[in-house]
């Protein structure tokens, strides 16, 4: 990708959010910090319990299967 796309389009995800936040939330603030980490879901954890759920997150990926 170019410098230029990846630049508009983190200008377009942050300015969705905002108008989600301002809609849904009364214009409090989402912190992005924490959505660009992932991790695993509560639906994961239910399913797997915690510890298991957090390495099946981790598998995967370029880190081999």
């Amino acid at each position: 990708m170019k410098h230029e796309d990846v630049a508009q389009d983190k200008k377009m995800v942050k300015k969705a959010i905002g108008m989600h936040d301002k809609q849904l939330h009364g214009g409090k603030k989402t912190k992005l910090s924490g959505l660009k980490k992932g991790g695993p879901t509560s639906l994961d954890r239910k399913k797997f319990g915690r510890n298991l759920s957090r390495a099946m997150n981790q598998k995967g990926g370029s880190r081999g299967k």
